[in-house]
């Protein structure tokens, strides 16, 4: 299923929303939940449906010290540098393409979301996977985010930034594979 968000124009739905409908559409379980940046925010509030077995979230953007414009944008642009050369004007067409209202709409959405609050209520495994190079989840933050689910797992992916499931599919393919064989390992 693909929410309204990164590389769409259209309006934002509240965060409630966005989970209610990802869970009206999820198959008969056992399911694993993978978010990807802000997304990350919407696959944990759906994560209290039975049928999700465990989550994953790549690296989740919702670092209170980045919701100033100007943080944000730096660590954007930093990121962005990280990427693999081939990555940046697919990065870049995708803002082009969604628009800086749309984007903004989406931020607000999502920032002021207290994962870590909602992490703890959940009963099923949690991996955060972050790239080493990725200014959009810092380290601190993604180690933070993990500790907040009761058995969280960090995965820190070398060489990779933000765009770990464009630029780095085996690796992430093997954190999914190991979430899927109940073995979430780090």
């Amino acid at each position: 299923m693909v929410l309204p968000g990164m590389g769409e124009a259209a309006p934002v739905p509240p965060l409630g929303e966005l989970a209610a409908r990802l869970a009206e559409a999820l198959p008969e379980g056992p399911v694993v939940l993978v978010g990807h940046s802000q997304s990350c925010q919407v696959v944990a509030a759906a994560a209290t449906d039975p049928r999700v077995a465990a989550l994953v979230l790549c690296g989740p953007t919702t670092d209170p010290r980045m919701r100033r414009f100007p943080v944000l944008a730096w660590r954007w642009v930093r990121t962005a540098l990280a990427e693999p050369w081939w990555q940046v004007p697919l990065i870049l067409r995708q803002w082009l393409h969604t628009g800086p209202r749309a984007m903004a709409a989406l931020w607000r959405t999502a920032s002021p979301d207290p994962i870590g609050a909602r992490l703890r209520r959940l009963r099923v495994p949690v991996v955060v996977v972050r790239g080493a190079r990725d200014a959009l989840c810092p380290a601190a933050w993604a180690r933070q985010v993990a500790a907040n689910a009761p058995g969280g797992r960090l995965v820190v992916l070398p060489g990779a930034a933000h765009m770990v499931v464009q630029t780095h599919p085996a690796e992430l393919a093997d954190v999914l594979r190991s979430v899927g064989a109940g073995r979430a390992t780090g």
